[in-house]
């Protein structure tokens, strides 16, 4: 059996019309426009809007606005209340820089295009066409800030490049001369410092801070031509350096671990988080679970990170409306993927589960009809590239196989997708698992990488939350919802779509 076609599946057909001048009208646009061509969103503006792109760096929806009431949170919970959240967006696959490849380039990671590999988008897809190029090529100014993509060869596309930025720290972000002997120390063995540090200094005494005074400098200097300011905040991505003060915000003793320490009943073996990600920084058990003391004190860190970044973005939102840019500006904050807490046992990203696939989303046009309100509409991380497209009022390029969300920028509850798509690669051995995420399921299916040759399936009752506890595959009772599954997966994303595209 070959590998499903939700990969492959090609764009659709503009459909023809009576009237000649209609025709003529619609020829230069991507099929997946038509449909948002009706929405406000989509209209022609006197001048091309600025966009505001956030990264943050391995962030799952943990935050005050997706419910997490014991993370502080107030910037990004304010611009969720001035804008759209979704509360079903998913990556494309668990792990930085295959995700990031397919939010830039329009492509989805597959067998055949090996976005799924180490190395950057130009070794796999030499011509590809990147968001940050494509609005370059069309009059914005575009500005990279931290990390959008993994790799500095994929950063062609920019008029402004500052990826990385000057300051006190060392290495992989370590500002104590403690945690940087040991980092250099460690890394001829092809290890890592310290999990974490909590150094008492400034904001910009780390990183992060720095990224967004260089964006708040950016926009003070804004020319005169749209602006497309692409900011990748490297946290809370390991290590989990922040200053002491947000470490502060944070009772230990208060602080929660996860639910569930062992893997779902029936899991896959294909599906087992090798979390040697962690366990390469100093002090991390190298097999085995991570200790009570060492989870929560990872979990603190984690915690401390996240109200970091979220202090110096509201620096740069509030440094937006202060400019006067707010009212026509497009601000998008998304993560590349989820991570794990010590769920199920397990730590960091890499799998095809829910809380590796699923991510924050948050956007706020000021267009839109429907900012204050939330969405359950099943989105994916490759729709930003045509939804920009949309907003800005330029062609899709035809290769992009993501779908434009601006309807749903209006009306947050419509009817969409039946099925978001993820994959998963594990290299030893080498299988890949094409997973998708229903209504109200999850099911994946593990294929030999070479033959395509069904190895494994995993479905999970999403309806119970986030993690699930059983693989449903194994169970009887739900054999034909097997076979439904296994025909929408086959049938691809565009089978997926909903029947208004």
């Amino acid at each position: 059996m070959k590998n499903p076609a939700f990969i492959h599946a090609p764009h659709a057909n503009l459909h023809k019309t009576i009237f000649f001048f209609v025709v003529i009208a619609f020829m230069s646009i991507n099929p997946k426009q038509m449909f948002a061509l009706g929405s406000s969103n989509s209209k022609d503006h006197a001048t091309q809007p600025n966009i505001l792109f956030i990264a943050i760096d391995d962030l799952r929806p943990e935050l005050g606005c997706y419910g997490a009431e014991h993370i502080i949170s107030p910037n990004i919970d304010k611009l969720a209340r001035e804008g759209i959240v979704f509360d079903r967006a998913y990556c494309q696959m668990a792990i930085c820089m295959a995700s990031r490849k397919s939010i830039m380039s329009g492509y989805r990671p597959t067998a055949e295009n090996n976005l799924h590999d180490r190395g950057p988008l130009i070794n796999n897809i030499p011509d590809a066409l990147t968001l940050d190029q494509h609005l370059l090529n069309n009059g914005y100014e575009t500005v990279t800030i931290g990390k959008i993509y993994h790799d500095d060869e994929d950063e062609n596309g920019w008029a402004q490049n500052y990826r990385s930025v000057s300051g006190d720290w060392g290495s992989r972000g370590y500002t104590l001369k403690s945690s940087l002997d040991i980092e250099y120390e460690r890394k001829p063995l092809g290890k890592k410092g310290p999990p974490y540090e909590s150094a008492d200094v400034s904001d910009n005494g780390y990183q992060t801070g720095v990224y967004a005074q260089k964006a708040i400098e950016v926009l003070r200097n804004k020319k005169d031509k749209p602006l497309f300011l692409a900011l990748g905040f490297r946290k809370p991505h390991l290590p989990f350096n922040a200053p002491k003060k947000y470490w502060d915000m944070y009772d230990p003793k208060k602080i929660e671990l996860a639910n569930y320490s062992h893997p779902p009943e029936g899991a896959s073996e294909y599906n087992r988080t090798r979390y040697g990600e962690l366990r390469n920084y100093y002090g991390m058990a190298e097999e085995g679970s991570v200790p009570e003391s060492d989870a929560r004190k990872l979990a603190h860190g984690y915690y401390a990170c996240i109200s970091y970044v979220d202090a110096q973005l509201g620096k740069v939102l509030d440094e937006l409306e202060e400019l006067g840019y707010a009212d026509d500006t497009i601000i998008i904050l998304w993560s590349d993927h989820g991570w794990k807490l010590g769920d199920y046992g397990w730590w960091c990203k890499h799998t095809t589960n829910e809380i590796d696939t699923r991510v924050p989303l948050i956007i706020k046009s000021p267009y839109a009809k429907g900012n204050g309100q939330r969405s359950t509409a099943l989105v994916e991380l490759i729709d930003l590239y045509p939804t920009l497209c949309d907003l800005t009022n330029i062609a899709t390029p035809d290769h992009n196989e993501g779908i434009s969300i601006t309807a749903l920028l209006d009306e947050p509850d419509r009817d969409w997708k039946k099925a978001a798509f993820s994959i998963w690669v594990d290299k030893n051995p080498k299988n890949i698992g094409y997973t998708l995420r229903s209504e109200d399921y999850r099911y994946t299916e593990w294929r030999d990488i070479k033959t395509g040759n069904l190895l494994d399936r995993e479905l999970y009752d999403l309806t119970e939350g986030s993690l699930p506890n059983k693989n449903l595959a194994r169970v009887k009772l739900h054999q034909a919802r097997l076979g439904e599954f296994s025909k929408i997966m086959e049938g691809g994303y565009k089978a997926a779509l909903p029947d208004s595209l």
